[in-house]
Protein backbone atom coordinates (compact mmCIF):
# COMPACT_ATOMS: atom_id res chain seq x y z
CA UNK A 1 0.00 0.00 0.00
CA UNK A 2 1.37 3.68 -1.01
CA UNK A 3 2.29 5.74 1.99
CA UNK A 4 0.19 8.96 0.81
CA UNK A 5 2.56 11.41 2.97
CA UNK A 6 5.39 10.28 1.54
CA UNK A 7 4.77 11.71 -1.97
CA UNK A 8 4.66 14.78 -3.10
CA UNK A 9 1.17 15.73 -2.77
CA UNK A 10 1.30 14.37 0.75
CA UNK A 11 3.53 16.65 1.59
CA UNK A 12 1.88 19.30 -0.03
CA UNK A 13 -1.01 18.83 2.23
CA UNK A 14 1.00 18.28 5.78
CA UNK A 15 2.79 21.87 4.86
CA UNK A 16 -0.92 23.62 4.16
CA UNK A 17 -2.82 22.25 7.70
CA UNK A 18 0.92 23.14 9.51
CA UNK A 19 0.13 26.52 8.05
CA UNK A 20 -2.95 26.62 9.28
CA UNK A 21 -2.49 25.84 12.15
CA UNK A 22 0.07 28.90 12.99
CA UNK A 23 -2.30 31.37 11.73
CA UNK A 24 -4.73 29.50 14.25
CA UNK A 25 -2.43 29.85 17.16
CA UNK A 26 -1.34 33.55 15.72
CA UNK A 27 -5.42 34.62 16.18
CA UNK A 28 -4.94 32.75 19.83
CA UNK A 29 -2.08 35.17 20.46
CA UNK A 30 -3.85 38.45 19.41
CA UNK A 31 -7.28 37.35 20.91
CA UNK A 32 -5.25 37.36 24.76
CA UNK A 33 -3.13 40.49 23.75
CA UNK A 34 -6.13 42.44 22.80
CA UNK A 35 -8.74 40.68 24.61
CA UNK A 36 -11.25 39.07 23.55
CA UNK A 37 -13.86 40.85 26.00
CA UNK A 38 -13.49 43.43 23.64
CA UNK A 39 -14.36 41.82 20.76
CA UNK A 40 -17.39 39.74 22.16
CA UNK A 41 -18.90 43.33 22.87
CA UNK A 42 -21.08 43.32 19.79
CA UNK A 43 -22.50 39.72 20.12
CA UNK A 44 -23.43 40.44 23.76
CA UNK A 45 -24.53 43.19 22.89
CA UNK A 46 -26.63 41.64 20.08
CA UNK A 47 -27.81 39.01 22.45
CA UNK A 48 -29.72 41.27 24.61
CA UNK A 49 -31.22 43.43 22.17
CA UNK A 50 -32.58 40.37 20.87
CA UNK A 51 -33.58 38.85 24.01
CA UNK A 52 -34.18 41.68 26.22
CA UNK A 53 -35.63 40.97 29.96
CA UNK A 54 -39.43 41.02 30.52
CA UNK A 55 -40.38 44.53 31.29
CA UNK A 56 -43.23 43.34 33.81
CA UNK A 57 -43.71 42.59 36.17
CA UNK A 58 -41.33 45.32 38.14
CA UNK A 59 -40.38 45.51 41.74
CA UNK A 60 -38.29 48.62 40.56
CA UNK A 61 -40.20 52.22 40.06
CA UNK A 62 -37.91 55.06 39.07
CA UNK A 63 -39.38 58.83 39.84
CA UNK A 64 -38.04 60.84 37.43
CA UNK A 65 -36.81 64.92 37.78
CA UNK A 66 -37.48 65.62 34.27
CA UNK A 67 -37.93 68.35 32.09
CA UNK A 68 -41.50 68.97 33.07
CA UNK A 69 -40.14 69.04 36.73
CA UNK A 70 -37.70 71.38 35.73
CA UNK A 71 -39.77 73.33 34.28
CA UNK A 72 -42.28 73.91 36.86
CA UNK A 73 -39.90 73.62 39.97
CA UNK A 74 -36.61 75.50 38.41
CA UNK A 75 -33.06 74.30 37.39
CA UNK A 76 -31.31 71.61 38.99
CA UNK A 77 -29.90 71.48 41.81
CA UNK A 78 -33.20 71.60 44.18
CA UNK A 79 -33.19 73.41 46.92
CA UNK A 80 -33.05 71.05 50.00
CA UNK A 81 -37.14 72.48 50.96
CA UNK A 82 -38.08 71.15 47.53
CA UNK A 83 -36.22 67.56 47.93
CA UNK A 84 -37.26 67.10 51.34
CA UNK A 85 -40.86 67.40 50.04
CA UNK A 86 -40.40 65.08 47.61
CA UNK A 87 -39.10 62.23 49.43
CA UNK A 88 -41.54 63.30 52.26
CA UNK A 89 -44.35 62.54 49.80
CA UNK A 90 -43.02 59.22 48.52
CA UNK A 91 -42.73 58.41 52.01
CA UNK A 92 -46.66 58.48 52.01
CA UNK A 93 -47.02 56.37 49.12
CA UNK A 94 -45.62 53.39 51.58
CA UNK A 95 -42.63 52.49 48.93
CA UNK A 96 -40.46 49.58 50.44
CA UNK A 97 -37.36 51.64 49.84
CA UNK A 98 -36.18 54.72 48.69
CA UNK A 99 -33.03 55.21 46.38
CA UNK A 100 -31.26 58.62 46.00
CA UNK A 101 -29.68 58.43 42.82
CA UNK A 102 -27.81 61.70 43.09
CA UNK A 103 -25.24 63.43 45.52
CA UNK A 104 -25.80 66.39 47.61
CA UNK A 105 -21.72 67.05 48.25
CA UNK A 106 -21.85 70.65 49.48
CA UNK A 107 -24.74 72.72 51.36
CA UNK A 108 -28.05 73.90 49.95
CA UNK A 109 -27.75 77.49 48.12
CA UNK A 110 -31.03 78.11 49.44
CA UNK A 111 -30.21 78.51 53.42
CA UNK A 112 -30.99 81.09 55.27
CA UNK A 113 -27.63 82.42 55.95
CA UNK A 114 -27.05 81.89 51.91
CA UNK A 115 -29.90 83.96 51.64
CA UNK A 116 -28.70 86.76 54.10
CA UNK A 117 -25.38 87.33 52.40
CA UNK A 118 -27.38 86.99 49.40
CA UNK A 119 -29.09 90.35 50.33
CA UNK A 120 -26.67 92.80 52.58
CA UNK A 121 -29.45 95.22 52.23
CA UNK A 122 -31.80 93.45 54.40
CA UNK A 123 -32.79 94.82 57.83
CA UNK A 124 -31.64 93.66 61.17
CA UNK A 125 -34.76 92.49 61.94
CA UNK A 126 -35.69 90.29 59.09
CA UNK A 127 -31.63 89.33 59.21
CA UNK A 128 -32.54 87.99 62.62
CA UNK A 129 -35.64 86.58 61.62
CA UNK A 130 -34.19 84.92 58.21
CA UNK A 131 -31.28 83.56 60.35
CA UNK A 132 -33.64 81.95 62.61
CA UNK A 133 -35.33 80.01 60.62
CA UNK A 134 -34.20 75.99 60.50
CA UNK A 135 -31.53 74.89 58.19
CA UNK A 136 -33.20 73.09 54.50
CA UNK A 137 -30.23 70.60 54.96
CA UNK A 138 -31.25 70.09 58.55
CA UNK A 139 -34.99 69.67 57.43
CA UNK A 140 -33.80 67.23 53.85
CA UNK A 141 -31.53 65.30 57.10
CA UNK A 142 -34.70 65.03 59.40
CA UNK A 143 -36.83 63.31 55.96
CA UNK A 144 -34.34 60.96 55.18
CA UNK A 145 -33.76 60.01 58.53
CA UNK A 146 -37.43 59.02 58.86
CA UNK A 147 -37.61 57.79 55.47
CA UNK A 148 -35.87 54.25 54.03
CA UNK A 149 -33.39 56.07 51.94
CA UNK A 150 -30.42 54.52 50.66
CA UNK A 151 -27.84 57.60 49.52
CA UNK A 152 -25.40 57.77 47.06
CA UNK A 153 -21.64 57.73 46.84
CA UNK A 154 -19.05 58.56 44.06
CA UNK A 155 -15.50 56.70 44.31
CA UNK A 156 -12.64 59.31 42.53
CA UNK A 157 -9.31 57.11 40.95
CA UNK A 158 -7.23 59.45 43.05
CA UNK A 159 -4.30 59.27 45.21
CA UNK A 160 -5.69 58.44 48.70
CA UNK A 161 -5.25 60.86 51.48
CA UNK A 162 -3.69 60.09 54.71
CA UNK A 163 -5.98 58.93 57.53
CA UNK A 164 -8.91 59.27 55.31
CA UNK A 165 -12.34 60.43 57.45
CA UNK A 166 -14.33 57.47 58.15
CA UNK A 167 -17.40 57.27 55.94
CA UNK A 168 -20.69 54.94 57.39
CA UNK A 169 -21.01 51.76 55.65
CA UNK A 170 -23.85 50.21 57.09
CA UNK A 171 -23.37 46.75 54.97
CA UNK A 172 -21.22 44.04 56.23
CA UNK A 173 -18.67 41.80 54.34
CA UNK A 174 -18.21 38.45 55.91
CA UNK A 175 -14.51 38.64 54.14
CA UNK A 176 -12.56 41.25 52.77
CA UNK A 177 -12.29 42.19 49.64
CA UNK A 178 -9.44 40.73 47.50
CA UNK A 179 -7.08 42.62 45.99
CA UNK A 180 -8.31 42.80 42.43
CA UNK A 181 -11.45 44.35 42.87
CA UNK A 182 -11.55 48.18 41.90
CA UNK A 183 -10.43 50.49 44.54
CA UNK A 184 -11.27 54.05 44.12
CA UNK A 185 -8.66 56.64 46.39
CA UNK A 186 -11.20 58.78 47.28
CA UNK A 187 -14.76 59.29 48.12
CA UNK A 188 -17.20 62.50 47.38
CA UNK A 189 -19.86 61.96 49.67
CA UNK A 190 -22.73 63.84 51.01
CA UNK A 191 -22.69 66.53 53.43
CA UNK A 192 -22.43 65.20 57.03
CA UNK A 193 -26.07 66.31 57.79
CA UNK A 194 -27.40 63.92 55.10
CA UNK A 195 -24.89 61.45 55.18
CA UNK A 196 -25.44 60.32 58.63
CA UNK A 197 -29.04 59.37 58.92
CA UNK A 198 -29.24 57.32 55.76
CA UNK A 199 -30.49 54.01 55.97
CA UNK A 200 -27.59 52.85 53.89
CA UNK A 201 -24.89 53.80 51.40
CA UNK A 202 -23.94 52.31 47.95
CA UNK A 203 -21.71 53.11 45.23
CA UNK A 204 -22.79 55.27 42.66
CA UNK A 205 -20.23 54.59 40.04
CA UNK A 206 -20.87 52.79 36.42
CA UNK A 207 -18.40 54.05 34.10
CA UNK A 208 -18.56 53.14 30.39
CA UNK A 209 -16.31 51.01 28.24
CA UNK A 210 -13.99 51.91 26.09
CA UNK A 211 -17.05 52.67 23.23
CA UNK A 212 -18.75 54.69 25.22
CA UNK A 213 -21.96 52.05 26.48
CA UNK A 214 -22.38 51.29 30.22
CA UNK A 215 -22.18 47.74 30.35
CA UNK A 216 -21.45 47.41 34.24
CA UNK A 217 -22.00 48.33 37.64
CA UNK A 218 -19.42 47.88 40.51
CA UNK A 219 -21.58 45.55 43.33
CA UNK A 220 -17.88 45.87 45.44
CA UNK A 221 -15.02 47.99 45.80
CA UNK A 222 -12.78 49.73 48.19
CA UNK A 223 -13.55 53.36 48.64
CA UNK A 224 -11.60 55.46 50.52
CA UNK A 225 -9.86 52.06 52.38
CA UNK A 226 -13.53 50.86 52.86
CA UNK A 227 -14.94 48.01 51.76
CA UNK A 228 -18.72 49.27 50.11
CA UNK A 229 -21.71 47.88 48.23
CA UNK A 230 -22.36 49.52 44.90
CA UNK A 231 -25.27 51.66 45.03
CA UNK A 232 -27.86 48.62 43.29
CA UNK A 233 -26.63 45.88 45.85
CA UNK A 234 -27.02 48.06 48.96
CA UNK A 235 -31.02 48.63 48.23
CA UNK A 236 -31.02 44.84 47.35
CA UNK A 237 -29.65 44.09 50.71
CA UNK A 238 -32.11 46.29 52.52
CA UNK A 239 -34.51 45.78 50.50
CA UNK A 240 -33.77 41.78 51.30
CA UNK A 241 -33.30 42.25 55.11
CA UNK A 242 -29.88 41.60 54.79
CA UNK A 243 -26.97 42.69 56.77
CA UNK A 244 -23.96 40.54 55.94
CA UNK A 245 -22.80 40.34 52.68
CA UNK A 246 -20.12 37.14 51.48
CA UNK A 247 -17.55 38.09 48.64
CA UNK A 248 -16.45 35.00 47.25
CA UNK A 249 -12.63 35.33 46.04
CA UNK A 250 -10.80 33.34 43.50
CA UNK A 251 -6.94 33.69 41.95
CA UNK A 252 -7.85 37.03 40.44
CA UNK A 253 -9.89 39.11 42.55
CA UNK A 254 -13.65 38.56 43.08
CA UNK A 255 -16.04 35.61 41.76
CA UNK A 256 -18.77 36.61 42.89
CA UNK A 257 -20.89 37.70 45.81
CA UNK A 258 -23.73 35.99 47.93
CA UNK A 259 -26.85 37.88 49.24
CA UNK A 260 -28.63 35.62 51.17
CA UNK A 261 -29.23 32.72 48.95
CA UNK A 262 -28.75 34.59 45.83
CA UNK A 263 -25.57 34.34 43.88
CA UNK A 264 -24.12 37.80 42.36
CA UNK A 265 -21.42 36.52 40.05
CA UNK A 266 -18.70 39.73 39.02
CA UNK A 267 -15.56 40.25 37.22
CA UNK A 268 -12.37 39.94 39.11
CA UNK A 269 -12.55 43.94 39.94
CA UNK A 270 -16.22 43.43 41.50
CA UNK A 271 -17.90 44.87 38.19
CA UNK A 272 -21.35 42.89 37.56
CA UNK A 273 -22.63 42.81 33.97
CA UNK A 274 -26.16 44.37 33.96
CA UNK A 275 -28.85 42.21 32.05
CA UNK A 276 -31.33 45.19 30.86
CA UNK A 277 -34.61 45.02 30.21
CA UNK A 278 -37.04 46.04 27.97
CA UNK A 279 -38.74 49.17 27.55
CA UNK A 280 -41.69 49.86 29.38
CA UNK A 281 -44.97 50.99 26.93
CA UNK A 282 -45.97 52.97 30.26
CA UNK A 283 -45.94 56.70 31.08
CA UNK A 284 -42.69 57.48 32.82
CA UNK A 285 -43.12 58.60 36.36
CA UNK A 286 -42.40 62.44 37.03
CA UNK A 287 -41.71 64.17 40.73
CA UNK A 288 -44.67 66.28 39.42
CA UNK A 289 -46.37 63.10 40.21
CA UNK A 290 -45.12 62.87 43.55
CA UNK A 291 -44.89 66.49 44.33
CA UNK A 292 -48.54 67.41 43.37
CA UNK A 293 -50.42 63.83 44.37
CA UNK A 294 -51.23 63.40 40.22
CA UNK A 295 -51.55 59.49 39.44
CA UNK A 296 -49.94 57.56 38.83
CA UNK A 297 -47.65 58.16 41.97
CA UNK A 298 -50.12 54.67 43.50
CA UNK A 299 -47.46 52.46 41.97
CA UNK A 300 -44.89 53.29 43.87
CA UNK A 301 -46.36 51.50 47.09
CA UNK A 302 -44.46 48.58 48.24
CA UNK A 303 -42.24 49.01 45.42
CA UNK A 304 -38.31 49.65 45.40
CA UNK A 305 -38.19 53.94 44.28
CA UNK A 306 -34.69 54.70 42.43
CA UNK A 307 -35.43 58.96 42.44
CA UNK A 308 -33.27 60.05 39.09
CA UNK A 309 -32.61 62.43 36.78
CA UNK A 310 -33.24 63.03 32.93
CA UNK A 311 -33.80 66.89 32.80
CA UNK A 312 -31.82 69.51 30.71
CA UNK A 313 -28.74 70.08 32.84
CA UNK A 314 -28.19 67.48 34.94
CA UNK A 315 -26.04 65.57 32.86
CA UNK A 316 -26.72 61.80 33.79
CA UNK A 317 -26.91 60.83 30.06
CA UNK A 318 -25.68 57.14 29.18
CA UNK A 319 -25.46 54.72 26.39
CA UNK A 320 -26.23 50.79 26.90
CA UNK A 321 -26.67 47.91 24.89
CA UNK A 322 -29.92 49.04 24.59
CA UNK A 323 -30.59 52.33 24.05
CA UNK A 324 -27.87 55.21 22.43
CA UNK A 325 -29.64 57.83 24.98
CA UNK A 326 -31.17 57.19 28.32
CA UNK A 327 -29.69 58.26 31.75
CA UNK A 328 -28.21 56.73 34.95
CA UNK A 329 -30.89 55.65 37.15
CA UNK A 330 -32.00 53.17 34.10
CA UNK A 331 -28.58 51.41 34.77
CA UNK A 332 -28.74 51.06 38.74
CA UNK A 333 -32.81 50.17 38.38
CA UNK A 334 -32.19 47.35 35.81
CA UNK A 335 -29.21 45.81 37.85
CA UNK A 336 -31.54 46.42 41.12
CA UNK A 337 -34.58 43.96 39.56
CA UNK A 338 -31.75 41.15 37.87
CA UNK A 339 -30.38 41.30 41.78
CA UNK A 340 -33.90 40.92 43.02
CA UNK A 341 -35.10 38.36 40.70
CA UNK A 342 -31.64 36.69 41.22
CA UNK A 343 -30.92 36.74 37.48
CA UNK A 344 -27.85 37.76 36.36
CA UNK A 345 -25.84 37.49 33.89
CA UNK A 346 -22.60 34.96 34.77
CA UNK A 347 -19.74 34.15 32.74
CA UNK A 348 -18.88 31.10 34.40
CA UNK A 349 -15.52 29.48 35.39
CA UNK A 350 -15.59 26.59 33.27
CA UNK A 351 -16.24 29.66 30.42
CA UNK A 352 -12.76 29.87 29.28
CA UNK A 353 -11.90 25.88 29.28
CA UNK A 354 -14.87 25.40 27.36
CA UNK A 355 -14.08 28.07 24.92
CA UNK A 356 -10.81 26.74 24.15
CA UNK A 357 -11.64 23.39 23.66
CA UNK A 358 -14.37 24.27 21.76
CA UNK A 359 -11.53 26.26 19.51
CA UNK A 360 -9.27 23.35 19.38
CA UNK A 361 -11.95 21.49 18.36
CA UNK A 362 -12.93 23.67 15.28
CA UNK A 363 -9.49 24.37 14.20
CA UNK A 364 -8.84 20.57 14.16
CA UNK A 365 -11.70 20.19 12.25
CA UNK A 366 -11.27 22.94 9.84
CA UNK A 367 -7.20 21.94 9.44
CA UNK A 368 -8.50 18.56 8.69
CA UNK A 369 -11.37 18.71 6.26
CA UNK A 370 -10.94 21.98 4.31
CA UNK A 371 -8.69 20.32 2.21
CA UNK A 372 -10.86 18.00 1.41
CA UNK A 373 -13.65 20.60 -0.06
CA UNK A 374 -13.75 22.23 -3.22
CA UNK A 375 -16.24 25.25 -4.06
CA UNK A 376 -19.23 25.84 -2.55
CA UNK A 377 -18.72 22.98 0.00
CA UNK A 378 -16.70 25.08 2.06
CA UNK A 379 -18.68 28.32 1.84
CA UNK A 380 -21.81 26.18 2.94
CA UNK A 381 -19.60 23.88 5.78
CA UNK A 382 -18.03 27.32 7.49
CA UNK A 383 -21.27 29.11 7.80
CA UNK A 384 -23.00 26.02 9.09
CA UNK A 385 -20.59 25.70 11.96
CA UNK A 386 -20.70 29.30 12.60
CA UNK A 387 -24.52 29.27 12.54
CA UNK A 388 -24.00 26.36 15.07
CA UNK A 389 -21.39 28.54 17.85
CA UNK A 390 -23.29 31.64 17.50
CA UNK A 391 -26.68 29.74 18.00
CA UNK A 392 -25.45 28.11 21.08
CA UNK A 393 -23.87 31.20 22.27
CA UNK A 394 -27.55 32.97 22.27
CA UNK A 395 -29.08 30.04 23.39
CA UNK A 396 -26.78 30.33 26.46
CA UNK A 397 -27.48 33.94 27.29
CA UNK A 398 -30.94 33.15 27.37
CA UNK A 399 -29.99 31.00 30.47
CA UNK A 400 -27.72 34.08 31.91
CA UNK A 401 -24.47 32.69 30.37
CA UNK A 402 -21.68 34.48 28.57
CA UNK A 403 -20.13 32.48 26.34
CA UNK A 404 -17.62 33.90 23.68
CA UNK A 405 -18.36 33.05 20.16
CA UNK A 406 -16.02 35.55 18.69
CA UNK A 407 -12.82 33.47 19.93
CA UNK A 408 -13.37 29.91 18.37
CA UNK A 409 -15.24 31.42 14.86
CA UNK A 410 -12.10 33.92 14.34
CA UNK A 411 -9.05 31.18 15.49
CA UNK A 412 -10.86 28.83 12.72
CA UNK A 413 -11.56 31.71 10.45
CA UNK A 414 -8.08 32.26 11.13
CA UNK A 415 -6.64 29.13 9.92
CA UNK A 416 -9.39 28.43 6.76
CA UNK A 417 -8.12 31.60 5.83
CA UNK A 418 -4.52 30.53 5.63
CA UNK A 419 -5.44 27.56 4.03
CA UNK A 420 -7.35 28.38 1.39
CA UNK A 421 -4.72 31.17 0.52
CA UNK A 422 -2.49 27.77 -0.15
CA UNK A 423 -5.40 26.10 -1.41
CA UNK A 424 -5.36 28.73 -3.71
CA UNK A 425 -1.94 29.13 -4.49
CA UNK A 426 -1.31 25.54 -4.83
CA UNK A 427 -4.66 25.58 -7.23
CA UNK A 428 -3.29 27.94 -9.39
CA UNK A 429 0.57 26.09 -9.55
CA UNK A 430 -1.78 23.12 -11.00
CA UNK A 431 -3.29 24.70 -13.45
CA UNK A 432 -0.46 26.53 -14.68
CA UNK A 433 1.34 23.11 -14.96
CA UNK A 434 -1.71 21.56 -16.35
CA UNK A 435 -2.21 24.04 -18.83
CA UNK A 436 1.83 23.31 -20.09
CA UNK A 437 1.31 19.60 -19.94
CA UNK A 438 -1.72 20.23 -22.23
CA UNK A 439 0.01 22.53 -24.57
CA UNK A 440 2.69 19.56 -24.62
CA UNK A 441 0.07 17.22 -25.49
CA UNK A 442 -1.38 19.24 -28.18
CA UNK A 443 2.08 19.70 -29.61
CA UNK A 444 3.22 16.20 -29.43
CA UNK A 445 -0.20 15.21 -30.72
CA UNK A 446 0.30 17.81 -33.66
CA UNK A 447 3.72 15.92 -34.01
CA UNK A 448 2.14 13.22 -34.05
CA UNK A 449 -0.71 13.66 -36.64
CA UNK A 450 2.14 15.43 -38.91
CA UNK A 451 4.13 11.97 -39.02
CA UNK A 452 0.81 9.99 -39.47
CA UNK A 453 0.06 12.58 -42.60
CA UNK A 454 3.40 11.86 -43.91
CA UNK A 455 3.00 7.83 -42.92
CA UNK A 456 -0.24 8.18 -44.88
CA UNK A 457 1.17 10.03 -47.65
CA UNK A 458 4.11 7.17 -48.15
CA UNK A 459 1.91 4.32 -47.69
CA UNK A 460 -0.10 5.48 -50.23
CA UNK A 461 2.48 6.33 -52.47
CA UNK A 462 3.78 2.56 -52.39
CA UNK A 463 0.52 1.49 -53.96
CA UNK A 464 0.03 1.69 -57.87
CA UNK A 465 -2.16 4.79 -58.84
CA UNK A 466 -4.97 4.01 -60.44
CA UNK A 467 -3.72 5.73 -63.58
CA UNK A 468 -0.81 2.98 -63.49
CA UNK A 469 -3.39 0.71 -63.21
CA UNK A 470 -5.55 2.34 -66.03
CA UNK A 471 -2.27 1.83 -68.92
CA UNK A 472 -0.98 -1.55 -66.84
CA UNK A 473 -2.18 -3.88 -70.11
CA UNK A 474 -4.51 -3.03 -73.56
CA UNK A 475 -6.06 -5.90 -73.02
CA UNK A 476 -7.09 -5.47 -69.18
CA UNK A 477 -9.33 -2.81 -67.30
CA UNK A 478 -7.77 -2.25 -63.74
CA UNK A 479 -8.64 -0.07 -61.08
CA UNK A 480 -8.15 -0.10 -57.01
CA UNK A 481 -9.14 2.23 -54.26
CA UNK A 482 -8.19 2.22 -50.80
CA UNK A 483 -9.44 3.93 -47.42
CA UNK A 484 -8.10 3.23 -44.54
CA UNK A 485 -10.17 3.61 -41.23
CA UNK A 486 -7.23 5.26 -39.56
CA UNK A 487 -5.12 7.59 -41.15
CA UNK A 488 -2.69 4.74 -42.20
CA UNK A 489 -3.60 0.85 -42.01
CA UNK A 490 -2.84 -2.76 -42.96
CA UNK A 491 -4.88 -3.25 -46.54
CA UNK A 492 -2.76 -3.08 -49.66
CA UNK A 493 -2.46 -4.00 -53.49
CA UNK A 494 -0.63 -4.19 -56.16
CA UNK A 495 -0.47 -6.00 -59.48
CA UNK A 496 2.69 -7.78 -60.83
CA UNK A 497 3.73 -8.93 -64.41
CA UNK A 498 4.98 -12.37 -64.06
CA UNK A 499 5.93 -13.13 -68.02
CA UNK A 500 4.24 -12.23 -71.30
CA UNK A 501 1.19 -14.39 -70.69
CA UNK A 502 0.58 -14.19 -66.69
CA UNK A 503 -0.67 -11.08 -64.56
CA UNK A 504 -0.30 -11.68 -60.87
CA UNK A 505 -3.26 -9.63 -58.69
CA UNK A 506 -2.42 -9.22 -55.31
CA UNK A 507 -5.17 -8.07 -52.48
CA UNK A 508 -4.27 -8.04 -48.35
CA UNK A 509 -5.16 -7.46 -45.48
CA UNK A 510 -2.68 -7.46 -42.63
CA UNK A 511 -4.49 -7.98 -38.80
CA UNK A 512 -4.93 -4.72 -36.83
CA UNK A 513 -4.86 -1.12 -37.21
CA UNK A 514 -2.68 1.81 -37.42
CA UNK A 515 1.06 2.21 -37.33
CA UNK A 516 1.80 -1.48 -36.97
CA UNK A 517 -0.38 -3.15 -39.65
CA UNK A 518 1.03 -0.15 -41.67
CA UNK A 519 4.63 -1.51 -41.31
CA UNK A 520 3.69 -5.13 -41.09
CA UNK A 521 1.90 -4.33 -44.66
CA UNK A 522 4.99 -2.47 -46.17
CA UNK A 523 7.27 -5.96 -44.87
CA UNK A 524 4.60 -7.90 -46.27
CA UNK A 525 4.27 -5.79 -49.74
CA UNK A 526 7.86 -5.59 -50.44
CA UNK A 527 8.53 -9.59 -49.98
CA UNK A 528 5.52 -10.39 -51.96
CA UNK A 529 6.50 -8.63 -55.10
CA UNK A 530 10.24 -9.92 -54.43
CA UNK A 531 9.12 -13.31 -54.03
CA UNK A 532 7.06 -13.40 -57.10
CA UNK A 533 9.46 -11.91 -59.19
CA UNK A 534 11.63 -13.87 -58.39
CA UNK A 535 10.10 -17.42 -58.32
CA UNK A 536 6.67 -16.50 -59.95
CA UNK A 537 7.05 -19.50 -62.44
CA UNK A 538 5.65 -21.85 -59.47
CA UNK A 539 2.65 -19.59 -57.80
CA UNK A 540 2.37 -22.52 -55.16
CA UNK A 541 6.02 -22.69 -53.85
CA UNK A 542 6.44 -18.68 -54.08
CA UNK A 543 3.42 -19.02 -51.73
CA UNK A 544 4.98 -21.30 -49.38
CA UNK A 545 8.50 -19.23 -49.39
CA UNK A 546 6.52 -16.02 -48.91
CA UNK A 547 4.78 -17.64 -45.78
CA UNK A 548 7.84 -18.17 -44.41
CA UNK A 549 9.63 -14.85 -45.02
CA UNK A 550 6.56 -13.39 -43.39
CA UNK A 551 6.83 -15.68 -40.11
CA UNK A 552 10.37 -15.26 -39.91
CA UNK A 553 11.25 -12.69 -36.67
CA UNK A 554 7.23 -12.40 -36.49
CA UNK A 555 7.16 -11.75 -32.50
CA UNK A 556 3.53 -10.14 -32.28
CA UNK A 557 2.41 -12.79 -34.79
CA UNK A 558 1.17 -10.53 -36.92
CA UNK A 559 -0.11 -12.13 -39.89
Amino acid sequence: MTDLSLTPEGHEARRIRLFGLVAALAMAGLLSLFGSERVSRPIFDQWQRLSPRSAEPTKVEIVWIDEASIRTIGPWPWPRYVMAKLVAKLEEDQPQLIGLDMLFPEADRSSPDAFVRLYPELSATSTTEIRSMPSMDSLFGQVIGQAPVVLGRGGLDVTPVNDPPAMAVEARFALPLPRGVKTWGQAIANIPALDDVGLGHGLLNGDPDSDGTVRYVPLAATVAGQATPGFALEMARIASGIETLVPVPDGKGLEGIWLGRTWLPTLPDGRMRVPYRAETGRTALSALDILYDLPPSARVKAKVVIVGLSGAGTADVISTPLSEKTYGAVVHANALQAILDGRTLSRPGWAWPFEGLLAIMVVGVAIRVLPLFRGAEVALGAGAVIVLIFGGSWAAFTQGLLLDPVGPVLMAAAAGMAMLVLLFAKARRDRVALTASLQEQRLGAARAAGELSAARDIQLGMLPKRAELAGFDPALELDALIEPARSIGGDFYDTIRLDTDRVCFLVGDVTGKGVPAALFMALSKALTKSVLLRDGDDLATAMTRLNDEIARDNGEDMF
